[in-house]
């Protein structure tokens, strides 16, 4: 199989992939490519928008679509990582000590309000994200393939909440707004959901089987020695930044290396661009800085930081 060939493969699983989802979500077309990049990268994406925006809609239209099993799980102050993990048990039917599987071991999971639970349970989805496994009982425990989590977090409501770790917001490949609709598509929502729920009738469009060929293709997509340049230039610059106090980690360097491939693969072409570095420099860049204290009280934002990067350091031409 060519490139070529390999690269017509990952963008028919994908185009499949968005078409169907596109049954049921109403716009959204850059999130939904972004979350394709998330998906086809292994990795895990974390959602930070106002409640009703409908990030658990399209979690749900995304396990569906891959034929996925997939698990909700409402993170609370009381929430403890067995009930997430599962419990092992003495069965006294059988007089032998079993496993209770919790929400973890599902393919999608869907993490609601990640940042109310503790430090303590949000460590047990640390290894999980990162490890693709689970500590229970001594016992490690492997994750099914595909595994992703989508997590939610409220930015308005910050009572009653424990922020996410530097370690664990470097385990989400992405931070993604999906933001409000705008006025034809909130009229096009209320025409779409006006007699029946379209999730319900959602068929998978791409198996587990295409899915992890497809992501193993992506590695295979061409980054020229300038390009590879341009991405540590851009990481490197963030740990310079007067207005940035920690800049972005090694893995953010491999991230962003690893989602321009993906989105190269997804625009159809097995070789990547600076532009395709430049479309997911701010998701995958933004959530791994700290800023410093007088760029907070100034209101600067890390996307704008991210942005003001971009346009500093020097993009790659053709020679």
């Amino acid at each position: 199989m060519t490139q070529t060939d390999e690269v017509r493969q990952v963008q028919a699983a994908t185009r499949a992939l968005r078409q169907n989802i596109a049954r049921v979500i109403i716009g959204k077309e850059t999130i939904v490519d972004l979350l394709m990049v998330v998906l086809l990268c292994e990795g895990h994406v974390l959602f930070e928008d106002v409640p009703g925006i409908g990030k658990t809609m399209l979690a749900k239209s995304l396990a569906k679509s891959l034929g996925c099993s997939f698990q909700r799980i409402q993170f609370t102050p009381d929430l403890l990582p067995s009930d997430i993990t599962g419990i092992t048990f003495f069965n006294q039917k059988n007089s032998e000590f079993e496993f209770r599987a919790g929400p973890l071991l599902a393919q999608v999971v869907l993490a609601d309000e990640i940042n109310r639970a503790t430090p303590r349970t949000q460590s047990a989805l640390l290894e999980a994200m990162e490890e693709r496994q689970l500590s229970v009982e001594r016992e490690t425990i492997l994750l099914p393939r595909p595994f992703m989590v989508i997590a939610t977090q409220n930015p308005i409501e910050l009572e009653g909440t424990f922020p996410l770790p530097e370690a664990q917001l470097d385990r989400f490949l992405m931070r993604l707004r999906l933001d409000y609709p705008s006025h034809s598509e909130e009229r096009l929502i209320l025409q779409r959901f006006r007699e029946e729920q379209p999730l319900q009738a959602l068929r998978p469009a791409v198996s587990d089987a295409q899915l992890l060929t497809a992501q193993q293709l992506i590695r295979h997509v061409r980054v020229e020695p300038a390009i590879e340049s341009y991405i540590v230039d851009l990481v490197r610059a963030t740990r310079t930044h007067n207005a940035i106090e920690l800049g972005v980690s090694p893995r953010g360097t491999m991230a962003l290396y690893r989602a321009t491939q993906a989105y190269a693969a997804i625009q159809g072409r097995n070789y990547a661009i600076p532009d395709d570095v430049k479309h997911v420099a701010r998701p995958v860049l933004a959530h791994r800085m700290i800023a410093t204290s007088q760029s907070r009280l100034h209101g600067q934002v890390m996307e704008q930081i991210v942005g003001d990067i971009l346009q500093s350091v020097a993009v790659p031409v053709e020679s």
